[in-house]
């Protein structure tokens, strides 16, 4: 072989495997996460449907992903520290968990480093983003809230208490969707039932808000939910048990809990188009260009025993619409 064949063809080979190489490098690259979360136990709730998903889009812990995980433990004064703590590593997404003051905190922290949130209630309207279908900037994920979600719990709750009685809206109205879901509450109830608001920002201010309630005559109590009254779910489905209140909540963990009933968007559904969010960025969308989305899959649970132990009988209507029935 001449010389000068032997370079081109040493030249072609070269060619072809740089592109291989180069793929293969790609692959290999590990991508950092970083998930801030605010209530404990995050990392063996809500996370973990986002990390299924994730895996079943083909990423491995320690090959091609690093996950970095803080909690604040239930404290939200501890967030903007712990958000400075995973920007300073500078992540290729930074997930924001449960609640609107952790990805408040993650905007404060950062204004380059892409952001997903997985659950808040109202992002518009607590300065996260501009609009639902362009974000702008470099946030965007999933809103809890549908249109008319909180007013569904309200017909729900008059299937068990019919009648022009008073039923009990407990609301911190530090959360900014609270304003919105009491209006929308209003709406819906169109003088029906006799509406009374009780707010708490403390768990002490909870205890005693439930307890104006029952005094106050309530024949029903609405939650709605926000980091306080999750963290608190045992306490107050326990308060309503002894008052013999029928509750409806936001959230499943309140049924499972010893609650009467919950009807809510389905987290764990939340929570897996997040990783698609977070896959999508990494693959090269910008979060300015991604919309929000508002949930599609919601779900009803009823804890019979709890209404056994009411004296409650849960109508045929509902059992029959129920996701999940707790016996």
């Amino acid at each position: 072989m001449k010389r000068r064949e032997f370079i081109a063809l040493l030249g072609g080979a070269a060619a072809s495997v740089g592109p291989l190489a180069a793929r293969a490098q790609q692959a290999a690259k590990s991508h950092r996460i970083s998930y801030l979360a605010l209530l404990p136990g995050e990392d063996t709730t809500l996370m973990k449907p986002l990390l299924q998903r994730l895996h079943e889009l083909g990423y491995r812990d320690g090959q091609s992903m690093v996950i970095e995980y803080r909690s604040a433990e239930g404290r939200p004064e501890r967030l903007p520290q712990l958000a400075a703590e995973l920007v300073r590593a500078n992540p290729d997404v930074l997930i924001a968990g449960f609640g609107t003051l952790t990805a408040k905190a993650a905007q404060a922290a950062t204004t380059t480093i892409p952001i997903v949130f997985t659950s808040i209630g109202d992002p518009v309207g607590a300065g996260l983003i501009a609009s639902l279908s362009r974000p702008g900037a470099n946030v965007t994920g999933l809103t809890s809230q549908a249109s008319d979600i909180v007013g569904k719990r309200l017909q729900i709750l008059n299937d068990l208490i019919p009648g022009n009685q008073i039923v009990a809206v407990l609301t911190n109205p530090d959360t900014p969707f609270s304003a919105l879901a009491v209006q929308e509450l209003r709406t819906t109830n169109a003088g029906r039932q006799r509406l009374e608001v009780f707010e708490a920002r403390t768990a002490d201010q909870v205890s005693a808000s439930i307890e104006a309630a029952i005094k106050a005559g309530a024949a029903g109590l609405i939650t709605l939910e926000d980091p306080l009254t999750l963290s608190l779910s045992r306490q107050i489905a326990d308060l309503a048990a002894k008052a013999r209140l029928p509750t409806i909540y936001g959230n499943r963990n309140f049924a499972e809990a010893g609650g009467l009933m919950s009807y809510g968007v389905d987290r764990r559904q939340l929570n897996r188009r997040a990783a698609e969010y977070v896959d999508r960025i990494i693959k090269g969308a910008k979060p300015a260009d991604l919309p929000v989305e508002q949930p599609t899959k919601f779900e009803l649970v009823i804890n019979l025993k709890t209404a056994k132990a009411l004296g409650l009988s849960i109508p045929a209507n509902l059992l029959a619409l129920a996701d999940e029935v707790i016996e």
